[in-house]
């Protein structure tokens, strides 16, 4: 099985402004590493190497514009009221998520169901183990870079990437890209 997903990967000097906001010193926290760092597009999951060549034949033909974006701001996601994620956000959303549905139209053709969560555009910086992260500290982050921000960026390329999952957690290959604009 392969487990992949579709993104898109800001360039290396904005990588690097969002790794200096990371935080040091909070336990609980695993902060992501650069080369973890990208946009979701689109989660596919487990699919078998058929399919999985399928998805790649079907996002090998979207035509899109290459997308300008810029970062602003921080947020959290929680799952069963305690934050369990923490990232950067993307804007202006309108072009990714015109790009978002391109890409859940191809994997469509692939067979893959479409998402029915509404899509936010972020670069997850951190993930909050299950039963750690301290709450004031999360918070006392989250106030501290309420006003992170970047100059306008491209996101040039759509990226196929296959999940690798360990004890230290997830590892990230690319297996095709395909330029946008």
């Amino acid at each position: 099985m392969h487990r992949l997903f579709v993104a898109l990967r800001p360039p290396p000097a904005i990588r690097s402004l969002l790794l200096a906001a990371t935080g040091v010193g909070m336990p609980g926290i695993r902060w992501q590493d650069d080369e973890q760092l990208h946009l979701t597009l689109r989660f596919v999951g487990a699919v078998e190497r058929q399919q999985a060549e399928d998805v790649a034949a079907a996002l090998s033909g979207i035509v899109a514009p290459m997308p300008e974006v810029r970062v602003d701001g921080v947020g959290s996601f929680e799952k069963r009221g305690r934050t369990d994620t923490l990232w950067a956000r993307i804007v202006p959303a309108d072009t990714l998520t015109a790009l978002h549905r391109k890409v859940d139209q191809a994997l469509g053709r692939a067979g893959i169901a479409p998402d029915p969560r509404r899509y936010l555009p972020h670069v997850t910086l951190a993930r909050v183990a299950r039963g750690g992260g301290d709450p004031v500290a999360i918070g006392r982050w989250l106030a501290d870079h309420a006003a992170l921000s970047t100059p306008p960026f491209a996101l040039a390329h759509v990226v196929l990437y296959e999940s690798h999952l360990g004890a230290e957690g997830a590892r990230y290959e690319a297996v095709a890209r395909w330029p946008l604009g």
